[in-house]
């Protein structure tokens, strides 16, 4: 069977796009455009759900112009941090895959049955343990991610009360400077300032 001009177009589609997980959830796509932008020029941006962390949006599927934007991006992504909303993130790109997609069309008109295993099966113990495993898996995942968040929202928090802080002292210098004041510690000690 040939696949269908439908699903090689979409084939295409997949080559020229990335695969950009370990997102923070305050990342909007138009955050994320202007990050990617600097690398290549993005067609669309498309959030996907990660099920093992406990907070909404932390991966995104980004389609570039061409191919080779994807794979000089997915490279430059390996030797540094991507900064975003002036954080250095950790994210992780690499090359997207066609089960990615929820919107992926049918390769071959195959259907696929779901059925519960028998207990007695041989490879029952196989599929129990692989569960276990998954189980794990989304556990230890889900415990970084809280670990990652709450580092976020500390960083954040340090970030908002140096801003306030900086910000009172420029207030106080301007009202030092409309008051009078700045001229007459200026004439007292006798200091000469460059009003510009």
């Amino acid at each position: 069977m040939e696949p269908s001009t439908e699903y090689m177009a979409f084939e295409e589609k997949v080559k020229k796009t990335i695969y950009i997980d370990n997102l923070s959830p305050h990342v909007t796509k138009a955050v994320l455009e202007n990050a990617i932008n600097q690398f290549g020029n993005v067609k669309d941006v498309q959030f996907v759900p990660t099920y093992f962390a406990p907070c909404g949006v932390c991966a995104a599927l980004v389609e570039m112009e061409s191919a080779k934007q994807a794979e000089e991006i997915i490279s430059e992504m390996g030797d540094s941090p991507l900064m975003i909303s002036g954080m250095p993130r950790p994210v992780r790109a690499q090359k997207a895959q066609a089960e990615m997609f929820e919107d992926r069309p049918k390769k071959h008109q195959r259907r696929i049955v779901c059925r519960w295993m028998d207990p007695g099966h041989q490879n029952f113990e196989l599929a129990k343990k692989i569960k276990d495993l998954t189980k794990k898996h989304a556990a230890e995942a889900q415990y970084i991610m809280e670990l990652q968040v709450k580092e976020e929202e500390k960083l954040h928090k340090q970030q908002s009360e140096t801003l306030q802080t900086n910000y009172r002292k420029y207030e106080l210098i301007d009202g030092a400077q409309a008051d009078g004041n700045v001229n007459r510690l200026k004439a007292e000690y006798g200091i000469k300032l460059n009003d510009r």
